[in-house]
């Protein structure tokens, strides 16, 4: 009988978490494309402002990935979920969406945005080629922290590319972009 009951319970957390993420995914895709390329330029001008090695890079950057507003939200089972735009030469260049899923201890709610400087030849032509890339595999990904951008300046730039994670509103127990899926939308 307890069995029958912690299998049940199970059950209606995956269920609850699925409509949570799935209405988080409906509402977060709604986006247009000249709403997608405000926000990133709002978000952009943000990061800059609070944040000048970011600043600095994005002048050395090939591309830039720009992500608004990720919605991160878990119960057990979790996922995240936003669209950016991709630019180069100052000029919009493409539209992608993040996505992750996770499983384990968590629980809560967040969002956040995240920019992506890609330093490389190699990063910005594995992002236009590959049907997704998924941080961890492919090109290097440094996330910057505190720590990183102390010793980070534009003469010690050697990565394919450089995360920059902000605007963190909510509660969720961790935060990381390892896992994350980019993959390319029409808009």
């Amino acid at each position: 009988m307890l069995n029958i009951k912690c299998t049940l319970h199970n059950l209606l957390l995956v269920a609850a978490t699925a409509f949570f993420i799935g209405a988080i995914c409906n509402h977060a895709n709604a986006a247009t494309a000249e709403d997608l390329n405000k926000d990133a330029a709002q978000a952009l001008h943000a990061l800059y402002k609070n944040n000048s090695v970011a600043e600095s890079i994005s002048g050395k950057a090939k591309a830039i990935l720009v992500f608004p507003n990720i919605v991160k939200a878990g119960l057990v089972f979790g996922g995240s979920y936003g669209e950016g735009v991709l630019t180069k030469n100052a000029k919009f260049a493409g539209y992608y969406n993040s996505v992750s899923a996770s499983w384990g201890w968590q629980a809560g709610a967040e969002s956040y945005a995240y920019v992506v400087f890609l330093m490389s030849d190699k990063a910005v032509k594995y992002l236009d080629k590959s049907k997704g890339w998924e941080f961890g595999v492919g090109p290097t990904v440094v996330v910057v922290d505190e720590g990183v951008a102390k010793n980070l300046s534009t003469s010690t730039l050697k990565q394919d590319a450089y995360a920059f994670i902000f605007d963190q509103q909510g509660l969720m127990a961790s935060l990381s972009i390892e896992g994350t899926e980019i993959s390319h939308i029409k808009r």
